[in-house]
Formats: structure tokens, sequence, C-alpha cells
């Protein structure tokens, strides 16, 4: 799986904004685990949101090309994005259920 060095890029961010936000509230608030899960779960809610509204996007491009009111450059761009983000998601998906079947196989 090739990964864009814009998309890199706008990860690493993402992530550096939740250390800074963490590091701001984490120390001086009592209930810093609890802050850092609700980091992590807006950081989701996030990430999946602007996926969404990227797969939108491809289709409300495409939508627009078969109508005769896009630039095929746009639509080409639109969709590139919306199946980079699938790709992503899946890869993401199969991750997880990788480590929930490695967890689910420990000897206890």
């Amino acid at each position: 799986m090739a990964v864009l060095p814009a998309a890199a890029a706008a990860a690493y961010q993402a992530i550096s904004n939740i250390g800074g936000a963490g590091a701001a509230g984490g120390a001086a608030s009592p209930g810093a685990l609890g802050a850092g899960a609700s980091d992590f779960t807006s950081f989701l809610q996030g990430a999946l949101k602007d996926g969404m509204g990227t797969m939108k996007q491809g289709e409300t491009m495409a939508a627009r090309q078969v109508a005769g009111q896009a630039n095929i450059v746009d639509v080409v761009n639109a969709v590139n994005q919306a199946e980079i983000t699938l790709d992503t998601v899946v890869a993401v998906r199969d991750k997880v259920v990788a480590a929930y079947q490695s967890i689910m196989n420990m000897p206890i």
C-alpha cells in the first residue's frame, strides 16, 4: 500500500496535536487517563468524519461529471482521494481485526 506524503504529513500533524492537547491538560486534571482516552476518541471520530466527507466528495464529483458540470481533472482527483481513503480504512480495519484475533488466541 502506497502512502502519499501529504497524507502522512496530515496524519503526523493530527497525532502531534493530540500529544500537545494531552500534555497541556493531562498533568493538571485528576482524570488524565480519561482525558487521553477522550482525545483518542475525538481523533478517531474526526478521522472517520473526514474519511466519510472525502468519500461523499468523490461521489458528488462523479455525479457532477455525469451531469456535465465538473472538470474531469477535479473528478479524477476527488475519486482518487476517495479510493485512497477507502484503502486506508480497510487497512486499519484489517489491523484491528488481526489484533483482536491475536488477543483472543493468547493462552490464559
